[in-house]
Order: C-alpha cells, then sequence, then structure tokens
C-alpha cells in the first residue's frame, strides 16, 4: 500500500484477498464518515462496483489505477437490474479481482446487501460485511435530529416507502407501524410521501406529528424541511435522496442544527 494509505499499513486489518467481494457501507454522505475498515478496503481493490449515493470525493480517495464500475440505482430512471449486477460481483471475484462493492449508508439497511451476499454465498465466492453508518441514523444526525431521546422515545420504526415495483409496499401494516413507536424513520419515501402520510393518519397518527425530509443529508449541499404530518401531501420537488422522520425527535433541531455552518466549509463530513 501506498500514498495517503501508507499510515494504516501497521494496523492489523484483514487483506482483501483476490478472488473475494468485500461489500461495504459508504455511510451517508461526506466521505469522512467511512469507517478505516473500508478505508483500508479503497487502497487494496482492483475495482469498485458503487451505488449512485457514493461521494465522487470518496472515490477519488482510491488509487487512480483501481477500476471504477457505476451501478446505480435511481428510481423513475435508467438503472442496472439488481440481477445483473449480482453476476457483475461474481464474475469479477471469479476472475480473481479484488472486489469493493460500495452502497451508501449501511449494506444491510435496505441496501440490498443481504441479497448480493445470499448469491455470493450460494456461488461459493468469499465475502466479507464491512457495515457502514445508515442515513437513518448519520444523515439526521447531521440534520440536528436525534433518532431517540429519553424525554421523547424509546423506541423507533424503520421502513422503505417502496418496494421492488416502485409502489407502496403492499406488505407494511400501516395501522401497526403508525401506533408502533413515536418516531418512524422512512428511506426512499419523497415519491409516495402523500399517499404514506394518508395511510398513516387514516390508522391513527396524529395530524400534528412533527415531518423533517432531510436531503442530502451530511454534504455541502444538505437542506431541510420541515411540515406536519397533515401537511405531507403538499410537498413538491423535494431534492432526493433524502430521509423522512416523522415524530417529535425534529423539534431538537432548533438548538441541534450544528450542520448548518460547517456545510459550507468543509466536504469531507
Amino acid at each position: 500500500m501506498s500514498g495517503h494509505f501508507a499510515a494504516l499499513d501497521h494496523a492489523d486489518f484483514p487483506p482483501l484477498e483476490p478472488g473475494t467481494v468485500w461489500l461495504v457501507g459508504a455511510g451517508p454522505g461526506g466521505p469522512g464518515l467511512v469507517s478505516l475498515l473500508a478505508y483500508h478496503a479503497l487502497g487494496q481493490a482492483d475495482v469498485i462496483v458503487h451505488d449512485a449515493l457514493v461521494s465522487p470525493d470518496l472515490l477519488a480517495m482510491a488509487p487512480k489505477h483501481t477500476q471504477r464500475v457505476f451501478a446505480g440505482k435511481r428510481g423513475g430512471k435508467p438503472s442496472p437490474k439488481q440481477a445483473d449486477i449480482t453476476l457483475q460481483l461474481i464474475d469479477l471475484a471469479r476472475s480473481g479481482k479484488r472486489v469493493l462493492r460500495l452502497k451508501g449508508g449501511d449494506p444491510f439497511m435496505f441496501g440490498r446487501g443481504g441479497e448480493e451476499a445470499g448469491a455470493l454465498a450460494r456461488a461459493g465466492v468469499p465475502f466479507r460485511i464491512v457495515p457502514g453508518i445508515s442515513a437513518g441514523l448519520g444523515g439526521l444526525a447531521y440534520a440536528g435530529i436525534p433518532v431517540t431521546h429519553r424525554d421523547t422515545n424509546h423506541a423507533v420504526i424503520f421502513l422503505t416507502g417502496h418496494d421492488e415495483t416502485g409502489a407502496v409496499p403492499q406488505g407494511v401494516d400501516w395501522a401497526a407501524v403508525a401506533n408502533a413507536a413515536p418516531v418512524i424513520v422512512m428511506f426512499m419515501a419523497v415519491k409516495h410521501l402523500g399517499s404514506i402520510a394518508q395511510k398513516l393518519l387514516a390508522a391513527g397518527r396524529p395530524a400534528t406529528d412533527r415531518l423533517a425530509v432531510v436531503s442530502h443529508a451530511a454534504t455541502p449541499a444538505q437542506s431541510v424541511i420541515e411540515t406536519t404530518l397533515v401537511q405531507a401531501h403538499t410537498l413538491t420537488e423535494v431534492p432526493t435522496p433524502a430521509i423522512v422522520v416523522i415524530g417529535p425527535v425534529s423539534a431538537y433541531r432548533q438548538s441541534l442544527d450544528w450542520y448548518v455552518d460547517e456545510a459550507r466549509r468543509h466536504v469531507f463530513g
């Protein structure tokens, strides 16, 4: 290893072996939010297969000779099929490459990391999981929103705003979700936010419940929209990617909104 990765040479990190795949979380936005093990993998990989949400500044940390393969999936836009991405990972590993599969947030938090790991296991390809900071935790923290606080909630629900077809998930018990926890955090929910809000309201969720949408979290482009659940349907042209949080915790932004000035000065999280 050379250059700015040399400082990690003394660490007892496992090697990214030829013929193996590491499924690595890139965190919610700023490249400084990756783990040391993820940073170590950037310096060892022969090829990086990355999502659309991975920061270009993070990709730039890898050596220039490292191959970078875009495998981003964005709703409503032409995207690689998941089956093709998985087959590519298998083929690259079988060709003897050291493969880094870099995914925004955490691979196992609505990132399809479990599906990819399962396919690698069935194909007999060795793999390692490197967790990342989920946008549902770290992204909210950069907006001054603690996902839990002992004065407001002892439980939180995480859910996705669409299924594999792009529609509102049909397998969600919305009545149970509406009343199960004071705080609900939703990924990929902007497109169907009005419909989801109506389902929650119909199940008894208070109309005055706070709702915040954090877009481009942990980046200089971060923006936050605050409203109430009953007004969710009025939100239009919300920047994505975005995290939605429903519940009292967004009130803490009044005193914890620390990143407003930081975002203007720093890029690396």
